[in-house]
């Protein structure tokens, strides 16, 4: 009888040792890498990551990106001491007055919008469709823009969904938001794109560009 009350002890106990251990494999790593992307134009290169606090904007980017979808598209929204706004599949065609409109069949991602991720600088955040017609704030599924004010549009705060941040290049915004403009705030010369994803270590990416994770 001693030794059956023992053996069940025992084994209670290593049960109970044994779950913590279960709970924590389950427990995600950090990844040690992040994706780093290059927006490469005429005007020189814009770097950027991506915030995993926006999974479903991150994940969507990065694959819009990797599948060439915004190469030779354009910058096509420009306003100075504001934003510039790019990724519209339409402006790769010859028709100006579309851009800015997106495909007629565009899906739209869920709004992520998170109070600590905000417009400040070089925020790289979703365009969408205004409230009266989209009041969850649903984001376009690839337009995006870039706050290029030197103080920010914090205005915008929690409104728009902010997935990312620049960290190397915020003159070469400054120069494209600089660009003489026409109607809709179009610039008069095409500012072409084409974007590119490297896996690099944050621990390099933190480095070479000053940015801390």
């Amino acid at each position: 009888m001693k030794n059956f009350f023992r053996r069940t002890l025992l084994l209670g106990l290593m049960l109970t040792l044994a779950i913590p251990a279960v709970q924590a494999a389950k427990k995600p790593r950090k990844s040690k890498k992040d994706e780093l992307v290059t927006i490469s134009t005429s005007l020189g290169d814009i770097r950027l990551v991506l915030f995993e606090l926006t999974p479903v904007h991150r994940a969507n980017f990065l694959k819009l990106a990797r599948s060439g979808f915004y190469d030779g598209t354009t910058f096509h929204r420009v306003i100075l001491n504001f934003m510039i706004q790019g990724g519209d599949p339409n402006s790769k065609d010859a028709d100006p007055t579309n851009d800015g409109q997106g495909s007629a069949d565009e899906q739209t991602l869920p709004a992520e919008i998170r109070p600590e991720l905000t417009h400040r600088r070089g925020a790289v955040a979703a365009a969408r469709s205004a409230d009266f017609v989209n009041p969850e704030r649903r984001s376009s599924a690839s337009q995006f823009y870039i706050v290029q004010n030197p103080t920010g549009t914090p205005h915008l705060n929690g409104q728009y969904t902010v997935f990312g941040q620049v960290i190397s290049g915020q003159e070469v915004v400054d120069k494209i938001a600089q660009q003489p403009t026409g109607q809709a705030n179009r610039p008069l010369t095409d500012l072409k794109m084409t974007v590119k994803v490297e896996k690099l270590k944050k621990k390099k990416i933190a480095k070479g560009f000053g940015y801390q994770y």
